[in-house]
């Protein structure tokens, strides 16, 4: 961590933000690149912005191991807490501290008692420590870090969750005492758009990917137990025993797990399912351009973005009626109910096959229509409307703070999406 330099002089309706975000030996990827885009988009509107973070000093002499992540703890909830409290003492009073991930909760404490704002982007991780999902049970030590990390975040008052859902689990889950609770939906955070055929096609060559004849279905996730990876599979299944040229499976993610594998092993002989790991954002995009459908049935997410990233590209949806997926998905998607626990995913895959069928059998103008009804709808997640939301937040816990001693503890039940 960089401290603060000395105050200065800014313009008329400038802000001076100090962004908390996590280290970069964590293996978190999109938590670093949501503080980056975050810095970058400040900075542009004239804001002066510092990025906090820890520094690999323990963690960098053990950085493998079993003691990696306890030596990554201390620089995180030992060593950091110190530079903090010693950059604090030369801030200035009216400078905003933003916490860009909910999970960053340890730190909130450190300047409760300062301007601040917390980002809150979901709380699976909680809720499973809390016994919330059947399907997956968290250890001890994950139960006991997931209290932990709410005992922090929960001494915020001032809060932007990334939809309705995740807002609503925030306050049942959490029990958070916010003075602001808002909602600000993300933006999409690449230009995505329809690409025509020859070019998307282009691309996908270049990244060694050829377009088989029948075309090719499409998940995007990074392999968490909540993607449903395994039922995707059978729903896959399903339809590749119904289909005489079935066309293959894409998913962009990890390498499959052993639940995946189990499913893999009861495809059809036609069934071709490929796991292509992670690509850029301009492969991402010829990959929604190109593909016949995006299979997304989330058992649980904190917002979705390739629902709207594949809408912004012409490509049709397929995911879960539940909280946020048609929050987020809006009327152009596809539903389908989310499986119970314990529930045979056959049964549900096989009817999630026949809702692909009916998708993939639409007439061109049926398809047209649902195309433009996705581009549209994804229009809605702009990105300059979303660090507007973000900042118009920010102003109003400075104004709070300011005259804090006058405002009462409750709950501001606004939305800014």
């Amino acid at each position: 961590m960089t401290a603060p330099a000395p105050r200065i002089r800014r313009s008329v309706g400038s802000l001076h933000l100090v962004l908390f975000c996590h280290p970069q030996f964590v293996r978190s990827q999109s938590m670093p690149r949501f503080a980056q885009m975050l810095k970058h988009a400040y900075e542009a509107r004239g804001h002066r912005v510092e990025l906090w973070a820890p520094r690999p000093r323990v963690f960098r002499m053990w950085p493998r191991g079993s003691f990696a992540k306890w030596a990554g703890y201390v620089d995180q909830y030992v060593i950091f807490p110190l530079e903090v409290r010693r950059a604090l003492a030369r801030s200035a009073p009216d400078t905003l501290f933003v916490f860009c991930d909910q999970a960053l909760g340890p730190w909130v404490p450190l300047v409760r008692d300062r301007p601040h704002v917390v980002h809150v982007h979901d709380l699976l991780a909680l809720r499973s420590a809390l016994g919330e999902f059947p399907e997956h049970r968290t250890g001890l030590s994950g139960r006991i870090y997931q209290r932990y990390i709410r005992r922090g975040f929960a001494q915020a008052r001032h809060f932007i969750s990334v939809s309705r859902k995740t807002r609503e689990d925030l306050h049942r889950f959490a029990r958070v005492q916010a003075l602001i609770s808002e909602v600000v939906t993300h933006g999409l955070n690449y230009p995505y758009r329809p690409l025509e055929r020859e070019v998307a096609g282009a691309r996908l060559r270049a990244a060694g990917l050829s377009l088989p004849p029948p075309g090719f279905l499409l998940h995007v996730g990074g392999g968490q137990w909540y993607k449903n990876l395994p039922g995707i599979v059978r729903l896959y299944g399903a339809y590749a025993r119904a289909t005489p040229v079935p066309a293959p499976l894409w998913c962009v993610g990890p390498p499959p797990n052993a639940a995946v594998r189990a499913a893999l092993d009861e495809l059809p002989g036609a069934a071709a399912v490929q796991f292509l790991g992670r690509v850029e954002s301009d492969v991402l995009e010829a990959l929604y351009s190109s593909a016949r459908v995006l299979l997304f049935p989330s058992l649980e997410e904190g917002f979705g973005w390739p629902l709207i990233e594949a809408q912004a590209c012409g490509c049709p949806v397929i995911t879960t009626d539940a909280a946020p997926m048609n929050e987020i998905a809006g009327p152009a998607a596809l539903y389908l109910p989310r499986p119970l626990p314990g529930e045979d995913l056959r049964r549900w895959a096989a009817q999630g096959a026949a809702s692909l069928a009916t998708l993939l059998t639409e007439s061109p103008d049926e398809r047209r229509v649902r195309v433009e009804s996705g581009c549209r709808w994804a229009q809605r997640f702009d990105h300059d409307r979303a660090i507007e939301g973000y900042l118009s937040v920010y102003r109003r816990a400075l104004e709070m703070s300011a005259c804090a001693p006058q405002i009462a503890p409750g709950l501001h039940d606004g939305s800014a999406s």
